[in-house]
């Protein structure tokens, strides 16, 4: 927000960020366009201005040739963004748009870009220091998306040669350039099928997917952040910046993938981590949270770094079958069916990908599961009822501790 971080340096405090001016450039979407096209990076074909009527919308459109993408001018985070295929859905989706970006952002300005067929969102992590420095990391991979947010993300990207990694990392410090960027940002890109990349939009904070970047550099990406606003510089050269090994992230959220990731909110009765080498948690949930409605569904994520995909593949895996969280619905079981899925698991995929599985394999669990389930459920009350009275009572010296409720071992701390 450039108000609050213009409203920090005049408080006389160092603001962890870029600079005001940075922020409200990359702020808006239509004016980070007009931005990158006068520093020469190329854009998405499209509106540089936000429409002022769905007249206007559907003349442009008609233009720029279907399908389209009507976009939040403000937004972020995939809200506001319809795609439209003709003009028959255009006015009921520029209506729902706006109304969307205006709840979520309190601006409902919205502009119009070209829809890449087949298009992949792949994104670069910049910093840039007090001193001129700028430096980019690998590119981020995160074309696993549902409802245009991201659910895995991959670091490298299976889809980037060494070339288009040097000329999209070029273009990404190019971006932060433009706009006398300081600190940690991400310029993400929409590429096509023919490695044809464009720029989309820039954030200026660190991202929700910035640990896959921490385990493959080593870097810690938020110790350089307080470093560069304490005046510092840069402490390694950009050919210094090598991907090691592969890592992933997966989002896990309280959401119900069988009824179009519908949030499901509620009291948490049970939270358990998963452990095991090279595998890391960011996560405030625990047993007797309360997931609010009023934020994001995200309770977390589970990140897994190895030498190789395929290894990291199956850490990530592993890790996601030892996550357990009662009380609610999650994406678990959806994002381990998904990480073995022929077409991920492949590497050759696009935003499309999540459709795609869906149709495959529709319900994430069958009604084979609810019959193990209930089954497990009546064997279990048959031996609680054959049991005496006085076993089904558990003695002081019997009763479970508040470690092992738990899932801890006072020991392991």
């Amino acid at each position: 927000n450039a108000d609050f971080a213009d409203a920090v340096q005049k408080a006389g405090l160092i603001f962890i960020g870029p600079r005001a001016s940075s922020i409200k450039s990359m702020g808006s979407k239509t004016g980070a366009r007009q931005v990158m096209q006068r520093a020469g990076v190329p854009v998405v074909p499209g509106l540089t201005e936000s429409s002022n009527s769905v007249e206007e919308a559907q003349k442009a459109a008609k233009k720029i040739g279907f399908p389209v993408m009507l976009k939040a001018a403000a937004g972020g985070g995939g809200r506001g963004m319809r795609k439209i295929d003709s003009l028959k859905d255009f006015e009921s989706a520029y209506e729902s748009a706006q109304s969307e970006a205006r709840n979520s952002f309190g601006d409902d300005s919205v502009y119009i870009e070209k829809f890449l067929e087949q298009p992949r969102h792949i994104e670069v992590q910049v910093f840039a220091d007090t001193h001129g420095n700028v430096i980019s990391f690998p590119e981020r991979e995160c074309s696993v998306q549902r409802r245009h947010q991201k659910v895995i993300e991959e670091s490298p990207s299976c889809f980037v040669n060494p070339n288009m990694r040097e000329r999209m990392g070029e273009v990404a410090r190019q971006a932060a350039q433009a706009v006398n960027y300081i600190g940690a940002g991400t310029v993400e890109f929409l590429v096509d099928a023919h490695k044809n990349f464009y720029f989309m939009e820039m954030n200026t904070r660190l991202q929700v997917e910035h640990p896959i970047t921490e385990m493959i550099s080593g870097f810690d990406l938020v110790e350089m952040q307080i470093q560069i606003a304490q005046g510092g510089l840069l402490t390694v050269k950009q050919d210094e910046l090598k991907a090691n090994g592969w890592a992933i992230e997966a989002r896990v959220c309280a959401e119900d993938p069988d009824n179009n990731f519908l949030p499901t909110p509620g009291l948490i009765k049970h939270f358990k981590e998963p452990s095991g080498p090279y595998v890391r948690i960011d996560a405030a949930a625990y047993s007797g949270y309360q997931i609010p409605t009023e934020y994001d569904s995200m309770i977390g994520k589970v990140i897994a770094w190895a030498p190789t995909r395929k290894q990291a593949i199956k850490r990530l895996d592993r890790a996601l079958s030892e996550l357990i969280i009662k009380g609610c619905t999650t994406n678990i079981s959806f994002l381990r069916q998904l990480l073995n899925f022929e077409e991920f698991l492949s590497g050759d995929y696009d935003t499309g990908l999540i459709g795609r599985f869906q149709a495959a394999q529709p319900k994430s669990m069958g009604d084979e599961h609810e019959t193990i389930a209930l089954l497990g459920a009546a064997l279990f009350a048959y031996a609680q009822d054959k049991q005496p009275a006085a076993q089904n009572k558990q003695s002081p010296d019997t009763a479970l501790s508040a470690w092992q409720l738990i899932g801890r071992n006072p020991c392991d701390l």
